[in-house]
């Protein structure tokens, strides 16, 4: 589990594709890796990723094609910049919301303006995924967790404040740019208990 509150920007140092899906590392100066582990998990752009090899200053990880398929991971290049954040520990508070890492689907930036001191995002979301976001809900875009502002149809708004531009990739993004979705955890366990009933 994670909380969307971002511990260090990264960059994807190597990213090795096969067959069956693709080996990356993420390289950051800015990321305490001394009490990292082989095994652990770290959260990449919002997706839990397991760490198969680390250094001083990175991480190498495995992906399956079930996670590019479902991720940006697809079309990540070197160099590309990265939000990374630490699996949550059971003595950490929670800043953000409980996120699970397993992103949802893609989503794509279709506006973006300044809204008195803050940035406002406008995000398309597929339609199979609209039933999960609600008005003051959380979501979590690139690993960030964030409230929704307003919803229409199948685009949500987000106000982003200048910190959160500066502290994660969020800043980088444009009218266009894809990203990672995450919806509400308890959204998604509500529907399979209604189903089941």
């Amino acid at each position: 589990m994670f909380t969307g509150i971002i511990q260090a920007i990264g960059k994807v140092k190597t990213k090795d594709d096969s067959e069956k899906g693709a080996t990356l590392s993420f390289s950051t100066t800015d990321f305490d890796f001394s009490n990292v582990a082989i095994g652990d998990s770290i959260a990449v752009n919002g997706v839990c990723l397991t760490a198969v090899e680390i250094g001083s200053d990175y991480f190498k990880a495995d992906l399956s094609q079930e996670t590019l398929d479902c991720s940006i991971f697809a079309s990540i290049k070197q160099g590309d910049s990265v939000n990374l954040e630490k699996a949550l520990k059971l003595n950490q508070g929670i800043d953000g919301h409980m996120v699970s890492g397993h992103v949802d689907g893609i989503a794509q930036v279709v506006d973006k303006y300044d809204e008195g001191d803050s940035t406002r995002f406008k995000i398309g979301v597929p339609k199979s995924l609209v039933k999960y976001i609600a008005r003051k809900g959380s979501v979590c875009i690139n690993g960030v967790s964030l409230t929704v502002n307003d919803i229409d149809t199948d685009v949500f708004g987000i106000n982003i404040v200048p910190h959160t531009l500066v502290a994660t990739t969020l800043g980088e993004l444009n009218v266009g740019s894809k990203v990672n979705l995450e919806v509400d955890i308890i959204a998604r366990h509500l529907e399979q208990l209604l189903k089941n009933n």
